[in-house]
Protein backbone atom coordinates (compact mmCIF):
# COMPACT_ATOMS: atom_id res chain seq x y z
CA UNK A 1 0.00 0.00 0.00
CA UNK A 2 2.76 2.18 0.34
CA UNK A 3 3.48 2.26 -2.70
CA UNK A 4 0.21 3.27 -3.92
CA UNK A 5 0.10 6.16 -1.87
CA UNK A 6 4.01 7.02 -2.47
CA UNK A 7 2.88 6.80 -6.48
CA UNK A 8 -0.45 9.21 -5.43
CA UNK A 9 1.74 11.50 -3.72
CA UNK A 10 4.52 12.05 -6.54
CA UNK A 11 1.88 12.66 -9.42
CA UNK A 12 0.36 15.42 -7.21
CA UNK A 13 3.58 16.49 -6.96
CA UNK A 14 4.37 16.86 -10.53
CA UNK A 15 0.83 18.02 -11.26
CA UNK A 16 1.56 21.30 -8.63
CA UNK A 17 4.83 22.23 -9.45
CA UNK A 18 4.67 21.64 -13.33
CA UNK A 19 7.38 23.61 -15.41
CA UNK A 20 6.16 26.03 -17.79
CA UNK A 21 8.78 25.88 -20.81
CA UNK A 22 11.58 24.45 -18.08
CA UNK A 23 11.54 28.16 -16.38
CA UNK A 24 8.62 28.54 -14.01
CA UNK A 25 7.09 26.48 -11.60
CA UNK A 26 3.39 26.42 -11.11
CA UNK A 27 1.95 26.80 -7.53
CA UNK A 28 -1.46 25.92 -6.47
CA UNK A 29 -3.52 29.20 -6.34
CA UNK A 30 -3.69 30.93 -3.14
CA UNK A 31 -7.32 30.57 -1.83
CA UNK A 32 -9.24 33.92 -1.60
CA UNK A 33 -10.36 34.93 2.27
CA UNK A 34 -13.97 34.22 2.68
CA UNK A 35 -16.30 36.78 3.88
CA UNK A 36 -17.12 36.76 7.31
CA UNK A 37 -20.42 36.31 7.50
CA UNK A 38 -22.57 38.36 10.55
CA UNK A 39 -25.46 36.89 12.32
CA UNK A 40 -28.70 39.07 13.04
CA UNK A 41 -27.80 39.90 16.72
CA UNK A 42 -23.83 41.24 15.75
CA UNK A 43 -25.86 43.13 12.85
CA UNK A 44 -28.26 44.48 15.65
CA UNK A 45 -25.59 45.29 18.18
CA UNK A 46 -24.07 47.21 16.04
CA UNK A 47 -26.54 48.91 13.77
CA UNK A 48 -28.57 49.56 17.75
CA UNK A 49 -24.89 50.81 18.75
CA UNK A 50 -24.06 53.22 15.47
CA UNK A 51 -27.41 54.49 15.78
CA UNK A 52 -26.76 55.58 19.54
CA UNK A 53 -23.84 57.24 17.92
CA UNK A 54 -25.10 58.59 15.08
CA UNK A 55 -22.41 57.13 12.59
CA UNK A 56 -24.66 56.68 9.27
CA UNK A 57 -21.45 54.56 7.99
CA UNK A 58 -21.77 51.67 10.80
CA UNK A 59 -25.76 52.15 10.04
CA UNK A 60 -25.54 51.41 6.48
CA UNK A 61 -22.91 48.51 7.18
CA UNK A 62 -24.16 46.50 9.61
CA UNK A 63 -27.91 46.55 7.97
CA UNK A 64 -26.45 45.42 4.97
CA UNK A 65 -25.00 42.31 6.88
CA UNK A 66 -28.82 40.71 7.38
CA UNK A 67 -31.91 41.33 5.63
CA UNK A 68 -34.22 43.51 6.98
CA UNK A 69 -36.88 41.34 8.71
CA UNK A 70 -33.58 39.65 10.52
CA UNK A 71 -32.28 42.99 12.03
CA UNK A 72 -35.79 43.61 12.62
CA UNK A 73 -35.78 40.85 14.52
CA UNK A 74 -32.41 41.54 16.35
CA UNK A 75 -33.19 44.63 17.53
CA UNK A 76 -36.48 43.79 18.74
CA UNK A 77 -34.37 40.85 20.54
CA UNK A 78 -32.13 43.34 22.03
CA UNK A 79 -34.88 46.31 23.30
CA UNK A 80 -36.55 43.26 24.96
CA UNK A 81 -33.21 42.43 26.68
CA UNK A 82 -32.22 45.95 27.39
CA UNK A 83 -35.39 46.73 29.08
CA UNK A 84 -35.60 43.51 30.90
CA UNK A 85 -31.98 44.01 32.08
CA UNK A 86 -32.87 48.03 33.35
CA UNK A 87 -36.00 46.72 34.87
CA UNK A 88 -34.28 44.58 37.24
CA UNK A 89 -31.33 46.67 38.11
CA UNK A 90 -33.68 49.57 38.52
CA UNK A 91 -36.24 46.94 40.04
CA UNK A 92 -39.31 48.64 38.10
CA UNK A 93 -41.64 46.86 35.80
CA UNK A 94 -40.67 46.70 32.36
CA UNK A 95 -43.40 48.35 31.01
CA UNK A 96 -42.34 51.55 33.29
CA UNK A 97 -38.92 51.62 31.98
CA UNK A 98 -39.56 51.37 28.51
CA UNK A 99 -42.12 54.27 28.74
CA UNK A 100 -39.46 56.07 30.85
CA UNK A 101 -36.81 55.63 28.13
CA UNK A 102 -39.21 56.64 25.62
CA UNK A 103 -39.99 60.22 27.72
CA UNK A 104 -43.89 58.67 28.33
CA UNK A 105 -45.88 59.54 31.41
CA UNK A 106 -46.39 56.76 33.46
CA UNK A 107 -49.27 55.00 33.41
Amino acid sequence: MTGMFGRLREIWHRKATVAVEGAEVRRPAKRRPEKRTHNLFEAAAAYVSACAEDDQEQIDEAAAWVSPEALSFGVNELACRAVIALARERDESPRTVARTLLGLPAA
